[in-house]
């Protein structure tokens, strides 16, 4: 019996495309782990550098603590972070030294596998990114294939992306990744037999969402192709705009002869535990969708579609929401047609908004330019796919910004950056904040003045001891230690008390 395995995607991929990627915090991910790591994965698709931004930013939480208390409770499953080419948490590229620096902290506190994913399928930028994280200590790189719809993406430019991707030492595997969930069976049974002829012996992972309503299908197909791993979520984190369900699939997958390589009984803990975090804060559990073929033309991914819902809700104009779907596929193409994965998928919903906007407004669409649609016009992020629109051209020849953003990009040492920072500070850190104060706001790093709080499941916990407290006679104070945390109550007198 042939055997896959299975990467799971819940803390990154499904809580992104399902929470918001604010759902999960540190301590719930350390609380899960251990289920995790008895589950017998590939690896964890654990963060990117939008959740490590996203837990400074919600949580006040550091983003090196995250890894290093997940890395503890799962010390030998190789926990995996995504990236989109040279990026990290900022929209724009960065500096080669900044993702030096940035690896290198990654590698310190614990992760050892990289995805990555080069917006444009631009493989020799992809290599770039893959050398330079195996200098910085990262053990596994992982490059991608990126899925879309177009005019001009065709199965021969994947499969030669592939085939130059897995030529590359620095590799280690390939993978087809469906961010929209738009592969068909159809294309499937095409594109996959392309692919696995391409990359030989290097292993071909799949990565697809649930957005179509067509994934869980996809995925037995794809084993019956050849595919070696198959990227999945678990409980309330896996279908809807997720990664279709593992346990599900072991099933399907069983049905036609194929083995899975998991420990169901420590998935089935871990789906409890994630369905608790679910329960206490009040979030929509993924579940099973039905087949639409709308997803095919304006191919918003599923974690973007709920962002361009709460948009126009804060805009009070919740009914456009529908238009701004319309909008984003004319912007799409008029752009060249880019992928829609991060950060491209947030420049078209952000100009679709504003397109809209404009038009409410009673001015031409394009009217409203932000610097991120300028730079990508101008190759800053790479060549567009396709040709871009005269009408976009025009007006970013002829926006005043364009002359201030068509520069080089800063090439800065890392000695430089470090100097940066300390300037900025008045004095001398460590490279891990260097690398965050360079990309993230000051005031949000400052906002992180404790270890993050533990995930405590015991609901009646706070009540039973306030009680037990107010039966106690002539109190004057009461300490109480659990680990690390510690809780000091003094009792003010009747004249003291507010």
């Amino acid at each position: 019996m042939r055997t896959v395995r299975l990467v799971d995607t819940s803390t990154r991929d499904g809580n992104q495309s399902l929470w918001g990627a604010t759902g999960l915090t540190t301590g719930m991910v350390e609380a899960v782990g251990p289920s995790l790591e008895r589950a017998g994965f590939l690896a964890i698709d654990f963060t990117s550098s939008t959740h490590l931004s996203v837990g400074v930013r919600w949580h006040h939480e550091d983003p090196w603590e995250r890894i290093r208390r997940m890395r503890a409770v799962v010390p030998t499953t190789p926990l995996s972070l995504i990236t989109t080419g040279m990026r990290f948490m900022a929209w724009d590229r960065s500096p080669e030294s900044v993702m030096r620096l940035a690896m290198r902290s990654l590698a310190k506190h614990g992760m050892r596998r990289l995805q990555v994913l080069e917006p444009s399928n631009d493989a020799a930028a992809a290599s770039k990114v893959a050398r330079l994280a195996k200098d910085e200590g990262i053990e596994i790189v992982v490059a991608a294939v990126t899925f879309t719809e177009s005019p001009v993406h065709t199965d021969s430019l994947y499969s030669e992306a592939a085939a130059k991707l897995a030529k590359d030492p620095a590799i280690d595997a390939v993978y087809l990744k469906d961010p929209g969930g738009l592969l068909t069976l159809e294309r499937a049974a095409t594109l996959i037999p392309e692919l696995r002829a391409a990359v030989g012996e290097t292993p071909l992972e799949l990565h697809s969402h649930c957005t179509t309503g067509v994934a869980p299908q996809v995925y037995v197909l794809a084993a019956q192709l050849g595919i070696d791993v198959l990227h999945t979520a678990i409980g309330a984190l896996s279908n809807g705009t997720s990664q279709p369900s593992a346990t599900k699939l072991v099933e399907n997958l069983s049905a036609v002869g194929i083995a899975v390589d998991v420990d169901l009984d420590a998935i089935a803990e871990a789906e409890r535990l994630i369905g608790r975090f679910a329960e206490k804060q009040h979030l929509e559990p993924g579940r099973p969708l039905e087949y639409d073929l709308s997803v095919h033309r304006h191919q918003v991914p599923g974690g973007m579609m709920a962002t361009l819902r709460r948009q126009m809700v804060e805009l009070a104009m919740p009914e456009l929401f529908p238009r701004v779907l319309e909008e984003v596929a004319l912007v799409r193409a008029e752009l060249g047609y880019p992928i829609m994965v991060t950060p491209y998928s947030q420049f078209v919903g952000s100009q679709a908004v504003l397109n809209v906007m404009s038009v409410q407004s009673g001015k031409p669409r394009w009217s409203q330019l932000p610097d991120e649609i300028i730079r990508y016009v101008l190759g800053h992020f790479g060549p567009p796919p396709g040709p871009i629109a005269d009408v976009v051209m025009e007006r970013v020849q002829t926006a005043p910004r364009t002359k201030e953003l068509d520069l080089p990009l800063p090439d800065p040492t890392i000695d430089e950056l470090r100097n940066r920072v300390a300037s900025s500070l008045g004095h001398q850190v460590g490279d891990d904040e260097v690398v965050l104060r360079l990309v993230l706001p000051g005031d949000q790093l400052d906002a992180i003045t404790r270890p993050a709080v533990a995930w405590h499941d015991n609901p009646a916990s706070a009540s039973t001891f306030i009680a037990g407290v107010n039966a106690l006679q002539k109190w004057r104070s009461i300490n109480v230690t659990r680990g690390t945390e510690r809780v000091v109550l003094n009792r003010a007198s009747a004249q003291e008390a507010p």
